[in-house]
């Protein structure tokens, strides 16, 4: 019997209980997978291994802060020794912080850019030579709205990640091709995380409400909505699939705001 298939994502502790990261993790161990959980915050990291494990599902946690190449190589060589094979990653691990443009200082924006776009170039990195090498494997990159179709006041330097995640996507999926890898995006939209019920920086549990009356099939998004099709990229059923841009938005983006 062949072993269970190995993800490792980024940013599966993040989310209170309610983050796109967790989800994932949740439903590749649901499939089947071994899932390497990784997060800069290990007890909320250790905490979705574990709640996997004590599913009946196999599970892993390391901590991984992707602005550091050196914990990115590190944390994919580990992985390989152990269990002698990436699958699949999944690049999760972002922020989004509000900003007025006077207030957006070259920090500021490098802080953001480098975690959410540059994070993403590194642990993929780290992880393709040897996908590369096995000639299969998938990476899913998550991406958003505000990268993809829209623009969002106070978060020029967010929208400007989100949409270089496209662009990276797409070159790796363009470079990795031929050795039979692929890599595809996500773009989800108003999604109940706690990232989008922050007041402070998103649009806080009254705005979430208002929210879903824009939406066409009448509701915010789970986290667990966007998992499912994570999980689809990342299968074999989305095998002839690669440099695509996914929007799971219920339909947000196809009607006039």
């Amino acid at each position: 019997m062949a072993p269970p298939r190995t993800l490792l994502v980024t940013g599966g502790g993040i989310g209170g209980g309610i983050g796109i990261g967790r989800a994932t993790a949740l439903a590749f161990a649901r499939a089947g997978w071994h899932v390497v959980v990784t997060d800069i915050l290990e007890a909320e990291g250790r905490g979705v291994a574990a709640e996997i494990v004590a599913g009946g599902g196999s599970a892993s946690f390391a901590v991984l802060d992707v602005r550091s190449t050196m914990q990115a190589d590190a944390v994919a060589a580990a992985v390989l020794s152990e269990r002698g094979a990436i699958d699949a990653v999944v690049l999760n691990a972002g922020i989004a912080r509000k900003v007025p443009l006077a207030q957006l200082s070259d920090e500021r924006w490098d802080d953001t850019v480098d975690l959410d776009l540059k994070g993403m170039f590194r642990v993929a990195r780290a992880a393709l030579s040897s996908m590369r090498a096995r000639r299969t494997g998938s990476v899913v990159c998550l991406t958003s709205l505000m990268g993809v179709a829209w623009g969002w006041t106070e978060h020029v330097h967010y929208s400007a990640a989100k949409a270089g995640v496209i662009g990276l996507m797409r070159g790796l999926a363009a470079e990795v091709a031929a050795d039979g890898v692929r890599a595809n995006a996500v773009s989800p939209g108003y999604v109940r995380t706690a990232q989008l019920l922050s007041a402070e920086h998103s649009l806080g549990p009254e705005g979430v409400g208002l929210a879903a009356t824009r939406v066409p099939l009448g509701r915010v998004g789970e986290p667990e909505d966007i998992a499912d099709v994570i999980l689809f990229l990342a299968s074999d059923s989305a095998r002839y699939v690669t440099g695509q841009v996914i929007v799971a938005d219920g339909g947000l983006a196809i009607v006039p705001q």
